[in-house]
C-alpha cells in the first residue's frame, strides 16, 4: 500500500473517530456533567434554606437565652410577681423578639406566663400551643436538660407550622437551680419563609411530609430539578417537607452548545479532509514519490551525475537543491573532509592541553626546585657525623657538649627544613590535582558537553590562584570588586572558566613585569547582564601593565600571536581561551587607553538556568 492512500485512510480514519468520540463525549460526558451540576446546585439550594431556617432559630435562641438568664425572670419564675408582667411583658416587647409567642413554664411543666401576637396586627394570636396550662407529658425539652444549651425545633399548631425555642431560667449568672424554661415561637409562614426564600432567591414551597425525615430527594423534570427535604417536629414525627425548584438553564444551554459544535465540527471536518488530500497531494506527495524514486535509482547504481532539479521553492525544493548538492559533494570528496576535520580538531585540542599543562606544571617546578636547594642545605649529614662522634668514648666532656649543642640546633633547624617541605608538599598536591582535573575536563570536552557546575566567582578567583607560579602571585596584588561577592553563586563550566582566568592572572604579571615594574595589580569585577538568549555573566580584569597598543587589541587572540619572547611564549594562551569561550557561547575582547596605561579584558559567557 502507497503512502498516498496510507495517508488518506489515516486522515479519514481520525476525523471519522473523532467526530464519534465527540458526540459520545457530548452525550455520555458533556451533559451527564451538566446534569450533575443542576444537582449540586439543588443541593446547595437546599443547603440554603436548611441554613437560612437555623440561622432563623438560632436568633430566636439567643433572644430566649438572654431572657432566661435574666434576674428578674429567675425571680418571677418563683414569685410570680405581676409586676413583672405588667413591666416587661408588652407588643413591644414580643416585636423586639420578633416572636408570636412567649411562654414561661416552671419546672413542673406548668406554664406560668403565657403571651401571644400577631406580629403585624397587634392583635391576639389565638394560637393552640400559647394556650396550654401546663406542657404535655410527651413534652421532649425539660429544664434541667437545657442548662447548657438551648432547644429548638419546628411543630404544628392551628395556626400552621411554628419554630419552637426554649432556654432554662437561671440566675442571671448562668447558674442554677433551674427554675424552669423560657419558651419563644414564631409561624414560619408569611415573612419567615419569604426572608428563606429571598435568601436561597429561588420559590420555596412547604410540602406535606415525606415517610422519611432529613433526607433529601432529587427529581429531574424537563425544565426543573426540584429538591425535596423531610423535617421533622420536636417530638421526633415528620412535620414538613420543603421543596426547591432550580432551573434547568444550564442543560439547554450546555445541550444548544454540543448540538452547534458537533455540527461545526462536522463540518470543519468535511473541509479539512478535502483540503487536506488536494494540498497533501500537490505539496507533499507527489514530489516526495519523485524524490523516493530518485534516492532508489542513487542508492542502486554508481552514477553520482543524475540530478533532482526541482524548481520549488518550498521546503521539497530546499530538500530537492540540497540533496543535489550533497551528491555533489558526495562525489567530490566522500571521507577527506571527516577526517581532516578530525586531524585539525585533535591538534587544536593538544595545543591547548600542552599550554595549559605547561602553565600549571611551571609554579610545581619551582616549587620542587626550591624544595631540593632547601633539602641540600639542611645539615642532615654534618648531623651524621655529630652523633657518631658523640658515640664513641674517647671523647672530653667540653667536646660532647659542643656536638650536643650542636646536635640541638641541627635538629632545629631540620625541624624547620621537614616542616616548610611538608607544606610544599601539600601545595604542590593540590596542583597536582589541578592538573588531573584539567586533564580530566579536557577528555570530556573532546566527547561531551562541558560540565556546568554552581560555584562563587570568589572561589573561582581562588582555585585560579593555585595553578598560578609563585612568581606571578608575588608580582601581583589581586583586587577582587565587591560586585564579585555580591553575584554570590552561578552556574558555569566552572574548570574552563578556572583555566582562562588562570591565563588572564598570567598575562597580567607578565604585563606588570615588561612595564618594569615590582609589584602591580589586577582589579576583577563582574555583573550579570540580560539579553534576548537570557542571563550573562560579564567578566572585568583590569590590570595597570604595560598596556596594549590600539593596533593590537584584536591580534592578541589570534594564534601565534605574541608580544612576548617567542622562547618563553608561543601566542597560544589568548588564543586559547577565545576558542574556549567561544565554545561556551560568550566572547572575549580587550581594551586599553594605550601603552603604559594597563589594559581590560573584557569575558562574557551565558549562565545556565538552575
Amino acid at each position: 500500500m502507497k503512502i498516498r492512500s496510507k495517508v488518506t485512510a489515516l486522515i479519514a480514519g481520525i476525523f471519522v473517530i473523532l467526530g464519534v468520540a465527540a458526540i459520545l463525549v457530548g452525550k455520555f460526558v458533556i451533559m451527564p456533567s451538566f446534569a450533575e451540576l443542576e444537582r449540586a446546585d439543588a443541593h446547595t439550594a437546599m443547603r440554603r434554606v436548611s441554613y437560612a431556617l437555623e440561622l432563623t432559630l438560632d436568633r430566636m435562641a439567643l433572644s430566649a437565652i438572654d431572657w432566661g438568664n435574666w434576674a428578674d425572670t429567675y425571680r418571677f419564675a418563683s414569685d410570680h410577681n405581676p409586676g413583672f408582667v405588667a413591666a416587661n411583658i408588652t407588643d413591644v416587647t414580643l416585636k423586639q423578639l420578633n416572636a408570636n409567642v412567649l411562654m414561661m413554664v416552671d419546672v413542673s411543666g406548668n406554664v406560668v406566663l403565657s403571651q401571644d401576637r400577631d406580629l403585624v396586627t397587634d392583635q391576639p394570636l389565638g394560637v393552640d400551643f400559647a394556650a396550654l396550662k401546663s406542657l404535655p407529658a410527651t413534652f421532649p425539652w425539660k429544664p434541667e436538660q437545657l442548662l447548657s444549651h438551648a432547644a429548638r425545633g419546628l411543630v404544628r399548631t392551628d395556626r400552621g407550622l411554628m419554630m419552637l425555642v426554649a432556654a432554662p431560667i437561671l440566675n442571671g449568672d448562668a447558674r442554677g437551680p433551674v427554675h424552669g424554661m423560657v419558651i419563644l415561637g414564631r409561624l414560619l409562614s408569611g415573612a419567615p419563609m419569604e426572608s428563606i426564600a429571598a435568601q436561597v432567591q429561588l420559590p420555596v414551597a412547604i410540602l406535606p411530609p415525606g415517610p422519611s425525615s432529613q433526607e433529601e430527594s432529587i427529581t429531574v423534570g424537563d425544565e426543573n430539578t426540584r429538591v425535596v427535604r423531610t423535617l421533622d417536629d420536636i417530638y421526633g414525627r415528620p412535620l414538613l417537607a420543603l421543596s426547591v425548584d432550580v432551573p434547568r438553564e444550564v442543560s439547554m444551554r450546555g445541550k444548544a452548545a454540543v448540538k452547534v459544535a458537533l455540527a461545526c465540527l462536522i463540518a470543519a471536518a468535511v473541509l479539512v479532509l478535502i483540503l487536506l488530500a488536494v494540498v497533501l497531494n500537490r505539496v507533499i506527495l507527489n514530489p516526495l514519490a519523485l524524490m523516493t524514486r530518485h534516492a532508489v535509482e542513487m542508492g542502486q547504481g554508481t552514477d553520482l551525475t543524475t540530478r533532482l532539479d526541482l524548481r520549488r521553492s518550498d521546503e521539497m525544493g530546499v530538500l530537492a537543491r540540497e540533496f543535489d548538492n550533497m551528491v555533489e559533494r558526495v562525489a567530490e570528496s566522500r571521507t577527506q573532509l571527516v577526517d581532516q576535520s578530525f586531524q585539525a580538531g585533535f591538534a587544536e585540542l593538544a595545543k591547548g592541553v600542552l599550554h595549559n599543562l605547561g602553565n600549571a606544571m611551571t609554579p610545581i617546578g619551582v616549587r620542587l626546585a626550591n624544595l631540593g636547594e632547601r633539602l641540600r642545605d639542611a645539615p642532615a649529614e654534618d648531623a651524621e657525623l655529630a652523633v657518631a662522634e658523640l658515640a664513641q668514648k674517647d671523647v672530653d666532656a667540653e667536646r660532647r657538649a659542643d656536638l650536643q649543642e650542636f646536635l640541638r640546633l641541627a635538629c632545629k633547624e631540620l625541624s624547620v627544613a621537614v616542616r616548610n617541605a611538608r607544606e610544599d608538599v601539600t601545595v604542590m598536591s593540590r596542583q597536582t590535582t589541578g592538573i588531573q582535573t584539567v586533564l580530566s575536563e579536557q577528555l570530556r570536552s573532546a566527547r561531551n558537553e562541558h560540565v556546568i557546575e554552581p560555584v562563587r566567582l570568589t572561589e573561582l578567583v581562588a582555585q585560579s590562584l593555585d595553578s598560578v607560579p609563585d612568581s606571578c602571585r608575588q608580582r601581583l596584588t589581586i583586587d577582587t570588586d565587591e560586585t564579585l561577592r555580591g553575584l554570590g553563586v552561578v552556574r558555569i563550566a566552572r574548570t574552563v572558566m578556572r583555566l582562562i582566568l588562570q591565563n588572564l592572572i598570567i598575562n597580567a604579571a607578565d604585563a606588570v613585569r615588561d612595564a618594569g615594574k615590582d609589584k602591580g595589580r589586577l582589579r576583577l569585577s563582574a555583573q550579570i547582564e540580560i539579553d534576548a538568549t537570557g542571563q550573562q555573566l560579564h567578566l572585568q580584569c583590569k590590570d595597570d601593565g604595560v598596556g596594549i597598543p590600539p593596533q593590537n587589541l584584536q591580534r592578541v587572540f589570534e594564534k601565534g600571536f605574541s608580544t612576548k619572547s617567542p622562547e618563553t611564549n608561543h601566542g597560544i594562551g589568548l588564543h586559547w581561551c577565545a576558542n574556549a569561550i567561544n565554545a561556551l557561547g560568550g566572547r572575549i575582547w580587550a581594551a586599553s587607553e594605550g601603552p603604559g596605561r594597563g589594559a581590560s579584558m573584557h569575558v562574557i559567557v551565558p549562565l545556565a538556568a538552575n
